[in-house]
């Protein structure tokens, strides 16, 4: 099935994303994490595990998301 630009004849093109985006999605990971910590309670590894993984999952989603 052909999108409306494939219609035009113009080549695909892969978007570029600015690395404003990379900065913004590691801090917005960092805070998370930290932020996650803090509300945690103490620093016990599965607290540490789950930060962290809720911290790379958000930090991506902005990385990916921030066209």
């Amino acid at each position: 099935m052909a999108s409306g630009m494939d219609k035009l004849g113009a080549p695909p093109e892969r978007l570029k994303r600015s690395q404003a985006s990379l900065f913004g999605g590691i801090a917005s990971g960092v805070g998370v994490f930290i932020l996650y910590l803090l509300l945690a309670g103490g620093p016990s590894p599965l607290h540490i595990a789950i930060g962290l993984a809720i911290g790379v999952a958000l930090g991506a989603w902005v990385r990916l998301a921030d066209l």
